[in-house]
C-alpha cells in the first residue's frame, strides 16, 4: 500500500510487499497465473524472486553466498535477508 512517512511525503511500496499484483517468479498478473506456473525450484527456496510483485517488471537480481537481492527501477531494492524476518 502506498502510505505516508512521518515527515508525509508518499512512500512506494516495495517489490515484495503486501498485496502483491504480479507473480514474482513469474511476472504475470496472480489473478490470471496458473496454479503450477511457479518452477519447482522456486517453491522449495532455492530461486530468488525475478520480478517485482507491484508492478511485473523484471528486476536486477545478485545471488550472493548468504542469499540475494534484487532491484525493481520502480519499486526499490529488497534483501532476501527482510523475508527471512517475516
Amino acid at each position: 500500500m502506498i502510505g505516508t512517512d512521518p515527515v508525509g511525503t508518499r512512500t512506494v511500496p516495495g517489490p515484495l510487499a503486501e498485496p502483491l499484483k504480479y507473480g514474482v517468479f513469474t511476472g504475470v498478473e496472480l489473478e490470471l497465473q496458473a496454479d503450477d506456473a511457479v518452477p519447482a525450484a522456486a517453491r522449495l527456496g532455492l530461486e530468488p524472486a525475478r520480478f517485482c510483485g507491484q508492478c511485473g517488471r523484471r528486476m536486477v537480481v545478485q545471488v550472493r553466498p548468504d542469499g540475494w537481492d534484487a532491484r525493481c527501477s520502480r519499486h526499490g531494492v529488497v534483501d532476501s535477508t527482510e523475508l527471512e524476518r517475516r
